[in-house]
């Protein structure tokens, strides 16, 4: 669509929450509505800690996808500096949208933050996702079971892995927002800085390698980005872990572990940036960075007290 069919129509934008429990499928969900990587995707749960805005272009619409760190109940600082986080996107938000994992169904966490939805006072979607591995009987209870805990507008059913039914929840959305003008140019998808995408990236890389081996309290930040005159870009991360032990697994037999990080997210940071990355990876220990109010504001969080 050009611009001039564009500005011939009524423009519509608006901001729209995704929230869900952790491992529900925000972070892929909003890779598909997008259309492009915005949000790291792992097996991994909590992954996605701050909020992360995609942005997609529908028609006349604009629809800024807020994706929220998972909600769950917290345990330590950090989990409770995400959950406040992602409560608060949801209620700066023109809709949300509120994703269950169909094979998990209500419970737990999800439990928890549907009885919690009754003071977000904005309009809720419901998202059935996954829904290619369960069968149908077992969907219709779901949405009914979920329906009567919280007030949805509307139910979709989709699988976000394979984006059935995420053209019909776009046309809905795009239809739902307030007119207004667009808050971003129409070529532009995310308003994550290029550095802290990189940083997301290896980050994803890595915890698809150790998943199991390597607990939660890792972080990733990009130190240096130089570009080169060949059109290159040199960049230097940091993988800060919280003790040596943890760090002689990041590094590997003879540095086999980081090398393959490295090349993984050296591939697709590349591929977004669409020019040749010399990507140089370093460990450090850094003991309880999940204390300092530094690292929250890095990563867009509050820290709380």
């Amino acid at each position: 669509m050009t611009e001039e069919t564009v500005s011939r129509e009524a423009t519509r934008s608006g901001f729209v929450a995704l929230i869900g429990a952790p491992n529900a499928g925000k972070s892929t969900l909003l890779n598909q509505l997008v259309g492009a990587k915005v949000s790291i995707v792992t097996h991994k749960v909590q992954t996605t800690r701050a909020i992360v805005r995609g942005v997609a272009t529908h028609g006349s619409a604009q629809i800024v996808f807020v994706d929220t760190p998972g909600i769950f109940s917290p345990r330590r600082r950090l989990d409770r500096a995400m959950v406040t986080t992602a409560w608060g996107g949801a209620k700066d938000a023109d809709l949300v949208l509120v994703l269950l994992d169909a094979e998990r169904g209500i419970r737990g966490d999800a439990e928890a933050m549907l009885a919690a939805l009754s003071d977000v006072r904005q309009p809720k979607v419901l998202i059935l996702n996954k829904i290619d591995r369960v069968k149908h009987e077992k969907l219709l209870t779901l949405a009914a079971d979920a329906n009567a805990k919280a007030g949805f507008e509307r139910t979709f059913m989709i699988s976000a892995l394979k984006g059935s039914g995420c053209d019909d929840l776009l046309d809905f959305v795009a239809e739902r927002l307030p007119e207004g003008p667009w808050y971003y140019p129409e070529d532009q998808i995310s308003d994550l800085p290029m550095r802290q995408l990189a940083a997301e990236i290896t980050r994803e890389k890595l915890y698809l390698r150790l998943h199991q081996e390597l607990p939660y309290s890792s972080h990733v930040e990009t130190e240096k980005w130089e570009e080169k005159k060949d059109g290159s870009v040199r960049i230097e991360q940091v993988i800060y872990v919280e003790r040596d032990s943890q760090k002689k697994i990041v590094l590997g037999h003879k540095g086999e572990t980081i090398k393959a990080i490295g090349q993984a997210a050296r591939k697709e940071i590349a591929e977004i940036l669409e020019q040749k990355v010399h990507l140089f990876l370093f460990v450090k220990v850094r003991e309880n960075w999940g204390d300092d109010p530094e690292r929250y504001r890095e990563m867009g969080l509050e820290f709380p007290g």
